[in-house]
């Protein structure tokens, strides 16, 4: 459907994509218990190079709070995020729930609270068991034979590795002209190409690559779930192509909704995860790298831990390079 503009035959065997069958799940060249895709690319080597060029002088704080009534997916019934507190100084006076005695009690003021929510809600990772075909994910992983009653057992966010990468963010929306992208507005090949030639910057094996379509300008509002901009299959496919080790975007979903296609109800994610091994980052906050106009930069992120989940909340920073 694309091709690639900048990958030379050696490049494209370590690009999962290039061993892709469409809608079929990918077997990884990186061996049959590979679990992680395109993330095997950060080595020693590759974050030395990154973190020799960073300018801690100036950090972007790509993420967004947490608060009840938050934009979130909630297509599918999910929970919304929820927060209450567990412990108050006053009610720890009457409940004494540690035993501890009205004069310790009084003394001490003692707050803790507990959370609910989606995996995917805020800025948050998409791992490689989110999403795949006819019941198996990433590398021939089958629900039958990896899938409990609580969690699956491979390809959790707690085998990603602390992301350490070359960062490039396509501001599609500034290359337009516009502060937000039209709804359903499909960001193609030649809208990304197109980006980087009016940014002029190029893509390279491991970069991190982010997407402007400027949805976080309608934060918080709800307006921000509903008919997203976003990249195509087509788009999807340019970027897995060119080397891209995990793909994000300022919006709700990463791609376009809702798609064209009548079958599928997330191209991009099934291409992405299951064909093409590569990760996700959903609702980053683009804003300040974009007035800034930074277009590259290093890429620092890790995800929470939590064991076989399908996706994790994450804290990404960037930082421009120097020269």
């Amino acid at each position: 459907m694309c091709v690639a503009c900048y990958v030379d035959a050696a490049t494209k065997d370590k690009i999962i994509a290039y061993n892709a069958e469409f809608h079929k799940v990918t077997k990884s060249p990186f061996g049959k218990n590979d679990q992680i895709g395109m993330l095997n690319l950060i080595d020693g080597e590759s974050r030395s190079a990154i973190l020799s060029r960073a300018d801690a002088s100036k950090v972007f704080d790509l993420s967004v709070d947490h608060f009840i009534g938050m934009p979130g997916w909630f297509g599918a019934g999910d929970q919304p995020y929820q927060i209450w507190m567990t412990h108050t100084p006053a009610g720890e006076i009457v409940a004494d729930s540690m035993n501890k005695g009205i004069e310790a009690n009084t003394l001490v003021a003692y707050s803790g609270d507990g959370i609910s929510m989606y995996t995917h809600c805020g800025t948050h990772i998409d791992t490689l068991n989110h999403f795949g075909y006819n019941g198996k994910i990433f590398n021939d992983y089958s629900a039958k034979d990896h899938l409990g009653s609580r969690s699956w057992n491979v390809a959790g966010p707690e085998l990603h590795p602390p992301i350490f990468a070359r960062g490039v963010m396509l501001d599609v929306a500034a290359l337009h002209g516009v502060d937000v992208l039209p709804p359903s507005h499909a960001i193609g090949e030649d809208d990304l190409k197109g980006c980087l030639a009016h940014q002029n910057i190029k893509l390279n094996l491991g970069d991190v690559v982010l997407i402007r379509t400027g949805q976080m300008r309608l934060w918080p509002d709800m307006a921000f779930v509903a008919n997203t901009p976003g990249i195509n299959r087509e788009g999807a496919e340019f970027l897995a192509k060119n080397g891209a080790i995990m793909i994000g975007a300022d919006n709700l979903t990463v791609e376009q909704t809702p798609t064209p296609d009548p079958i599928n109800f997330f191209p991009v994610h099934t291409y992405l995860l299951a064909e093409a091994g590569v990760p996700l980052l959903e609702m980053i906050n683009l804003e300040e790298m974009s007035e800034a106009r930074c277009y590259e930069f290093a890429f620092f992120g890790a995800c929470i831990k939590l064991r076989g989940a399908t996706g994790a909340p994450m804290r990404p920073v960037a930082m421009p390079l120097s020269n």
